[in-house]
């Protein structure tokens, strides 16, 4: 892949630096400035610009979990992306799985883990794995493919549409809504429609709820309809967010560790090799891709008490944003953190978050890209970039969102 410039930490202070800016993780190599943050600034502030508040940093492994683990003193409740905190919270605050804390986001994780466990998942894995065997061998014979559309964009999200039963005929524009409603592969299109997109989603979920409503199935979108949380059923508001929710969970992040992990392939052909040979376990191999592709760059939170930290101190109602893409390179916690190593172990990377707010689909998620990975394995001699990839512009996802290879098989 070609080389990113970095930032020229010598000549630029990074309170400079708006890490709110997606072209800033679209553009450029942020890898020596979390460096310097962990080492020199771990709870750094990013002041105030124009009408918009400042927020705080986290970038180093044991700030980041103890963060995600510490809902009393780092709350969900007002969002969990760092635009909308900064618009002054999100309105589905307390409505979607998310962005709830306490009691209540307690009861409505434990009726949907039931749909999201090893045993209820085992005939998506299944389908998964047959999909992967078949666009693989498709785009194998043709020669070429764009990896992150033809495969990563396919892939996940025909998974999480089996969960939610979204009808066939609807997926492609499934696949269209969500592309564009977290990033985009430009900053134009990023602020033309991202709003769009998600309105869209919300509205299409709105008619599948009251679809299910009438007529139930085994679906996760029937689930919600049906099921009791604090004594009382959800509302049409919260059973259309928790889909939305869903649906960009299960379908975003995982594509783009997906293509994340090709692309350090590409750009490793020792490490191709070394999975290739059989040495490597497809389960380790999926948890480097997980640590290195991070495709969800942060969390936020909003301090629910005055906190002292690093001799400093966050204020209630402060926007704190706990950094996934500094802690999985953090060397206290990784070691070689900036190298690509299929065969790493204890790998306890935070892409899933941590702590009560654990990703549901994360089972799923491994499932999807081991399955990918053995089929590359099994099938795929040699893999090589036949074009310049794209990057996706957003401050909340990371990674590609075009990857043309040339491939030929075994």
């Amino acid at each position: 892949m070609p080389a990113f410039p970095d930032i020229d930490l010598a000549n630029t202070d990074p309170s400079a630096i708006d890490l709110a800016d997606p072209n800033l993780h679209a553009e450029r190599d942020l890898t020596a400035l979390w460096r310097h943050l962990r080492e020199q600034d771990p709870l750094h502030w990013q002041p105030p610009r124009g009408n918009r508040p400042g927020f705080w940093v986290l970038t180093r492994y044991d700030d980041v979990s103890a963060a995600y683990r510490d809902t009393r003193r780092f709350h969900s409740d007002r969002g969990n992306v760092l635009d909308t905190l900064l618009a002054g919270g999100d309105s589905a605050a307390g409505m979607m799985l998310p962005l709830m804390d306490g009691p209540r986001h307690a009861a409505l994780r434990g009726a949907l883990m039931k749909a999201f466990s090893p045993r209820a998942l085992a005939g998506v894995v299944d389908s998964v794995r047959t999909a992967s065997r078949e666009l693989v061998t498709e785009f194998l014979e043709r020669g070429r493919c764009d990896f992150a559309r033809d495969i990563a964009g396919l892939l996940p999200l025909r998974a999480i549409c089996d969960l939610l039963d979204v009808p066939h005929r609807d997926r492609q524009l499934m696949l269209e809504m969500t592309s564009s409603a977290l990033g985009s592969d430009s900053e134009d299109a990023l602020r033309e429609n991202a709003w769009v997109s998600k309105g869209e989603i919300l509205l299409y979920f709105s008619d599948l709820a009251a679809q299910r409503r009438r007529n139930p199935g085994e679906d996760i979108v029937s689930l919600l309809t049906q099921c009791t949380v604090d004594g009382g059923r959800l509302t049409d508001e919260e059973v259309i967010l928790n889909c939305y929710s869903l649906i960009l969970g299960g379908d975003e992040t995982t594509r783009l560790a997906l293509v994340g992990g090709v692309a350090a392939l590409l750009d490793d052909p020792g490490q191709w090799s070394a999975y290739r040979s059989g040495r490597i376990a497809t389960e380790t191999a999926v948890e480097e891709v997980l640590r290195w592709a991070t495709p969800t760059l942060h969390a936020g939170r909003t301090a629910g008490a005055d906190t002292d930290l690093h001799g400093r101190t966050i204020r209630k109602g402060d926007v704190v944003t706990l950094w996934n893409a500094s802690a999985n390179r953090d060397g206290d916690a990784f070691a070689e953190p900036d190298r690509f190593l299929l065969s790493r172990q204890a790998n306890r990377h935070l892409t899933f978050a941590y702590g009560s707010h654990f990703c549901l689909g994360a089972f799923l998620a491994r499932a999807e890209i081991g399955a990918v990975l053995d089929d590359l394995r099994e099938r795929v001699g040699t893999m090589e970039t036949a074009g310049p990839p794209r990057r996706v512009y957003s401050n909340f996802l990371g990674g590609l969102v075009s990857l043309p290879i040339a491939w030929r098989p075994e």
